[in-house]
């Protein structure tokens, strides 16, 4: 996925030279092609984040159009600050891309556990968030941020994500994509969690139970038509992804329906709980762990049932 995403953003910078790239000591076994092809616009700024942020809104008040490439928790929750004082509340076009998001550096520990980071900046003004769940909707989150014209935040995997799309199919990350068709149970999820949600949903319905199954690329400003229109009809919404189930996408979700008159779906949020996650091993062991694996998911929606 952040292979993907890099090579998309030279090709964008080849037809647009105010773009520029910023990393923080990190990404060499990613951005060097971006290196090799536009060394006047790309800048290590080290270990420092904090100043990057700035930066990087100092930059793009200037008239360039930056990204910054880190991983998880360091170009976000380190410097916080810097992006809700300095780039959001300049509504600066500064995008920030995050690889190894959720449990993807999961042997790390806590310090390199991105859990909470959608909670933190969803609440800033102007910020857009996408958490794809594979290539294709990285590219297309990209692009989508690359049209838009303040900040943005675009969490990656860390690479080897699976490929759930065909790379000819056009995506609007901008609306909820659906998967499976609409049932009274329905699962709305966000990220690379997806791959999970949609090996639970088919094992579900090679069984003659069917789940309605959504992906949504982007988090905020979320798809709220589509949530409307499935919460009137259906009796349970699932909401899934790899993060806290505090203030992310779920809590959109929930504060969505939440406002709607009349009948409408109960809201159930998977995802992680109040805690931080002590335990440390490969994502796909901590997935299980947390309870947001294929299996774990399909045995959550049959209690449901």
């Amino acid at each position: 996925m952040r292979t993907t995403v890099i090579e998309r953003l030279k090709e964008l910078a080849k037809q647009d030279d105010r773009i520029a790239l910023i990393t923080g000591d990190s990404g060499y076994s990613v951005v060097e092609t971006f290196i090799e092809k536009y060394p006047e616009r790309c800048f290590n700024m080290g270990i420092n984040e904090q100043a990057t942020a700035s930066i990087a809104a100092g930059m793009a008040l200037e008239g360039y159009k930056v990204y910054v490439y880190g991983i998880g928790n360091f170009p976000t929750l380190r410097c916080l600050e810097q992006i809700r004082n300095d780039i959001c509340y300049h509504n600066a076009e500064v995008t920030v891309l995050a690889t190894g998001g959720g449990f993807a550096y999961g042997q790390l520990g806590m310090s390199h556990h991105a859990t909470e980071e959608i909670a933190a900046m969803r609440p800033f003004e102007h910020m857009r968030i996408y958490m794809p769940a594979d290539p294709k909707e990285a590219v297309c989150a990209l692009n989508d941020s690359y049209a838009y014209h303040g900040p943005a935040y675009i969490r990656l995997g860390r690479g080897h994500d699976e490929k759930i799309y065909d790379p000819s199919v056009n995506i609007d990350v901008s609306k909820a994509i659906s998967f499976f068709d609409a049932s009274d149970i329905n699962v709305f999820a966000s990220g690379t969690i997806l791959a999970e949600a949609v090996d639970a949903v088919q094992k579900l319905k090679n069984r003659g139970i069917n789940i309605g199954l959504y992906s949504f690329p982007r988090v905020k400003p979320l798809d709220t038509d589509t949530i409307a229109k499935v919460a009137e009809k259906c009796k349970t919404i699932i909401t899934l992804e790899e993060h806290s189930t505090i203030g992310g996408f779920g809590s959109a979700v929930a504060e969505t329906v939440s406002a709607m008159q009349g009948a409408r779906a109960q809201v159930i949020r998977l995802g992680l709980d109040d805690k931080f996650t002590s335990v440390v091993g490969s994502q796909a062991y901590l997935r299980d762990y947390y309870g947001i694996s294929s299996s774990k998911i399909a045995a959550c929606i049959e209690h449901i049932m």
